[in-house]
C-alpha cells in the first residue's frame, strides 16, 4: 500500500462582501447579535454571471502553482460540493474542461459541509492502492444564490468560496503524509438540516415555490447540539487510531461553521485556541470549501508549515462528520 501527502493547497474567495451590516438592511439581525452567536463578520459572494467552476478553476491553479505541478499531471478531480453548476452534469466533469485536464476520471461528491473531508478520505484510497498518482480534491460552494434571505436562522451564515488539495503518493522514505481518516453518517437526523423540497422526491412546483421549500431549513439548536458532538467524537476516533494525545497536534483546522462550535469542541479536548485555525469571521461558512479555504489561509499566512502535525474535523447536513489526521 503506498502513502498519500499533500502535494499543494490553494483557495479562492470572491472580491464581492456581504457584511452583517449589509444583512441588517435586508432581514430582522444586527452585527452585534450575529458575531454573539456565530463569531461571523462578513462573508464572499460570488460574481454575477459566474458559478462554482469557475471558483474551483482559481483554487486548483493556486494549488497546482503550490505544488509545481502541471494540469497533465492530474489523474483525477474530486469536487466536493451541494452547489453545483448544473443538475447534471458534474460540475467536476465542468472543471475538468475549463482547466485542460485530459483522460482523467471527474466526480462530484455531496457529503455537504463534511464534503472535502469525504473527499480528501476517497482520494487517500486511490492513491494508497496505487490506482491514481496526483488527484486534485476541491471543496466549493455557491450557496448565497439559494438562500432565503427572509430565514434569519439560515441566511446570515453562509458564504461562497473554493478550496483545492492535490494530493500525490508519496515516496516510501517520506514521513508528511494522512496518518489517519474516519468518516460516518447519521441519516435520522437528516431534518434538521436539509431542504425538504426541489429533488426528484418533492419535485420543484409553483406551490414549492410560492412555500420556499426548496430553501434550507435548519434546527440551529439541535444542529450545534450534534456538530460539537459528532466533531468531538470524530477527533477523539483519530487521535485513538494514531494513539497520539491532542498535545501532539500542531493545528487543528475544524469546519468553519460557527465560532461557539469551534470553542466548544477545543474545551472537550483542552485545545487552546491558539492552536485552532478559525477563519469563520471573514469566510462565514462555505461547507464543503471551508476546511481548505482555512487551510490555504493558514499555509499562506505562516501559521500551518509543512512538517506539522495537523487534525481536521468536520460535520455537515446528512448528518455527516469525519476526521483526518496528518503530517503536512
Amino acid at each position: 500500500m503506498f502513502k498519500t501527502k499533500i502535494s499543494g493547497v490553494g483557495s479562492f474567495l470572491p472580491e464581492k462582501v456581504l457584511t452583517n451590516f449589509d444583512l441588517e438592511k435586508m432581514v430582522e439581525t444586527s452585527h452585534d447579535w450575529i458575531v454573539q452567536r456565530t463569531g461571523i463578520e462578513r462573508r464572499h459572494v460570488i460574481a454575477d454571471g459566474e458559478g462554482t467552476s469557475d471558483m474551483i478553476v482559481r483554487a486548483a491553479q493556486k494549488a497546482l502553482e503550490d505544488a509545481k505541478m502541471s494540469v497533465d499531471q492530474i489523474d483525477l478531480i474530486i469536487v466536493a460540493t451541494l452547489s453545483g453548476d448544473f443538475k447534471m452534469p458534474a460540475t467536476a466533469c465542468v472543471v475538468q474542461a475549463k482547466l485542460g485536464a485530459k483522460n482523467v476520471m471527474a466526480f462530484d461528491l455531496n457529503a455537504a459541509c463534511s464534503g472535502f473531508l469525504y473527499s480528501l478520505i476517497v482520494a487517500d484510497q486511490f492513491i494508497k492502492t496505487g490506482f491514481y498518482k496526483n488527484i486534485l480534491v476541491v471543496g466549493a460552494e455557491n450557496l448565497t444564490r439559494i438562500l432565503d434571505y427572509k430565514d434569519r436562522d439560515t441566511c446570515i451564515l453562509f458564504g461562497d468560496g473554493a478550496g483545492a488539495f492535490i494530493v500525490s503518493r508519496a515516496e516510501p522514505n517520506e514521513t508528511n503524509v494522512i496518518l489517519t481518516g474516519h468518516a460516518h453518517a447519521e441519516g435520522a437526523h437528516a431534518e434538521l438540516l436539509w431542504a425538504p423540497a426541489g429533488g426528484t422526491k418533492v419535485p420543484f412546483s409553483q406551490k414549492v415555490l410560492d412555500e420556499g421549500q426548496h430553501f434550507m431549513k435548519m434546527n440551529g439548536k439541535e444542529i450545534f447540539k450534534n456538530a460539537t458532538r459528532t466533531m468531538a467524537t470524530c477527533c477523539k476516533e483519530a487521535l485513538e487510531a494514531t494513539n497520539m494525545s491532542a498535545d501532539q497536534i500542531d493545528w487543528l483546522v475544524p469546519h468553519q461553521a460557527n465560532l461557539r462550535i469551534t470553542e466548544a469542541v477545543a474545551n472537550q479536548f483542552k485545545f487552546p485556541m491558539d492552536k485552532v485555525i478559525s477563519t469563520v469571521h471573514e469566510t462565514g461558512n462555505t461547507s464543503a470549501a471551508s476546511i481548505p479555504i482555512a487551510f490555504d489561509m493558514a499555509y499562506r499566512d505562516g501559521r500551518l508549515k509543512r512538517g506539522q502535525t495537523i487534525m481536521l474535523t468536520a460535520f455537515g447536513a446528512g448528518l455527516t462528520s469525519g476526521s483526518i489526521i496528518l503530517k503536512f
